[in-house]
């Protein structure tokens, strides 16, 4: 009997339009190089038109910085060297695979994998790897380069389509970026904003740096439902119809049983990863630890244990990933564990490559001011609405994620328009924790649909290990429901958690008193 095909719905033709539009646009790196072209010619027309605005942070004219005079070309030239290798993602991502590419080549993780596998149910497979995707905010970007590839790997080692674990994890790890259980050091630094901000108006307010913890906790439940399902039930059905994995694919775990030699050899290797983390968490304990920043704190940014997090996945992932590959045989000598890392480096090749063209368009962009501008523009734009809180809580959510498609940045972001909104509503009787919130939803939905996040072409290039035809416009296809859905059910939930009354987190000893 002949199978019935299903109709295509809306969201299928507009999704395949999507994934078309922007297939067709030039190979990544060239888009990236085209872009930063149309910047040079945007900031010169740009340029001589006096916008009014004045910078917050600076009490400056915030005008458009042209990038075709001279002087700015010869920077240009000096400079690109700089750019290229001070690429925020460039050291993380090569570093992070250096010690994953031994512990995946030597079949350390191949061998966990299985493990793994055995032991999780397989309908829950998609919320744990989304529930891990949110707790790695914690170990600041090793979410993006640990992850998410495993998100991959996971699914097709489980026989579901990697592209959907590859995307479940990237809107765990960034679409879902202001949700967590666990304190991280984003939460201080975006708090001394809101603090600047607020004293504008009432220079005694002070804020807890956990002002947001309680509603970031719970937004961790509404993220793992929301990708859970979309997964599930619309990416990766669309996804098996649609996009096919290509053929012998090299390096993906298969779901053969580990032998006895393998089994003894990896609890070897967790053994020594587990002795490692021990010793980081004693060395770590004490007030006065080495790893702390003079304040004794451990998740600020000045905390040489967070400066860390990459060398530390290296470490740990690396020591056991020799450990097995001796063990089991993988490796007969010092020579082929260097030829794993060799190989985990050409893998990385045209991740390389587009890194460069990003990084040069992503300065240039920056330097024009073309995005601080719309932000600001948009922001008082906003103000001068006079709308009522309810509707100007969705309208910060809505223009924050507009904005985070041409300003990545949560904390410049947040600099920019905090002295703006966050006044505007404590004289409605809005607290700036309810405006900080409101923000930093915004701030999250849109990262997994904008080229402009720093890693987005690094998920690419996750995406092409297992269909190679992926392009830009077939990650947006595939992250744009996550990006929608929960740019719109986090918002109700945010307005839900407001009209109820419960706290959005740790409070200061002196509070603002008039808002939720």
């Amino acid at each position: 009997m002949q199978e019935i095909e299903k109709p295509r719905t809306f969201l299928d033709r507009f999704l395949d339009f999507i994934e078309k539009a922007g297939n067709k646009l030039p190979d990544p790196a060239m888009l990236f190089f085209f872009l930063m072209l149309i910047t040079w010619g945007f900031s010169a027309l740009l340029s001589p038109i006096d916008f009014g605005a004045v910078d917050p942070r600076t009490g400056a004219d915030l005008r458009v910085q042209n990038l075709l005079t001279g002087p700015q070309l010869a920077a240009f030239l000096a400079n690109m060297t700089q750019v290229f290798i001070n690429f925020p993602p460039l050291g993380v991502v090569l570093l992070a695979m250096l010690g994953v590419g031994v512990a995946e080549h030597s079949g350390f993780i191949n061998a966990g994998l299985k493990f793994l596998l055995g032991i999780t149910p397989k309908m829950l497979l998609t919320p744990i790897l989304v529930l891990v995707a949110i707790v790695s905010h914690t170990a600041a970007d090793a979410g993006y380069v640990l992850v998410i590839p495993l998100g991959g790997v996971i699914f097709y080692a489980a026989g579901r389509h990697p592209l959907a674990g590859i995307a479940a994890a990237f809107a765990g790890v960034s679409g879902g970026f202001s949700a967590n259980f666990i304190p991280s050091s984003i939460d201080p630094l975006i708090q001394s904003f809101t603090q600047s901000a607020a004293q504008i108006l009432d220079p005694e307010i002070l804020l807890n740096p956990l002002n947001n913890i309680f509603f970031t906790a719970f937004s961790s439940i509404v993220v793992i439902l929301v990708v859970w399902y979309l997964t599930d039930r619309v990416i990766e059905p669309r996804l098996n119809s649609n996009v096919k994995v290509d053929d012998n694919l090299e390096d993906i775990p298969t779901m053969e049983n580990l032998n006895s030699k393998e089994k003894k050899s990896f609890w070897i290797a967790f053994s020594t990863m587990f002795v490692l983390l021990i010793f980081l968490v004693l060395w770590a304990i004490p007030n006065d630890s080495a790893l702390r920043d003079p304040d004794g704190e451990i998740t600020s940014f000045g905390a040489p244990l967070m400066k860390s997090i990459v060398p530390l996945i290296f470490i740990i992932f690396w020591v056991p990933g020799v450990v097995y590959g001796f063990t089991s045989g993988t490796y007969r000598s010092l020579k082929d564990m260097v030829a794993s890392m060799s190989k985990a480096m050409g893998s990385m090749a045209y991740y390389i490559v587009m890194a460069f063209f990003c990084a040069l368009f992503i300065d240039a962009f920056g330097k024009s001011n073309i995005g601080a501008l719309t932000a600001l523009k948009g922001a008082n734009f906003l103000q001068a609405l006079d709308l009522p809180a309810q509707i100007t809580i969705v309208g910060i959510v809505i223009l924050t994620a507009f904005v985070n498609l041409l300003v990545g940045s949560a904390s410049a972001k947040w600099a920019l328009i905090s002295p703006i909104f966050v006044p505007m509503l404590m004289q409605l009787g809005i607290s700036p924790d309810l405006t900080q919130a409101a923000y930093r939803v915004g701030d999250s939905v849109s990262n997994i649909i904008t080229p402009l996040l720093p890693y987005f072409p690094l998920i690419v290039v996750f995406c092409q290990k297992y269909v190679k035809s992926t392009g830009i416009g077939t990650l947006v296809s595939i992250m744009l429901p996550y990006s929608l859905v929960l740019l719109v059910v986090w918002t109700l939930f945010l307005l839900l958690y407001w009209t109820i009354g419960i706290p959005l987190g740790l409070q200061a000893t002196y509070e603002y008193v008039l808002g939720g």
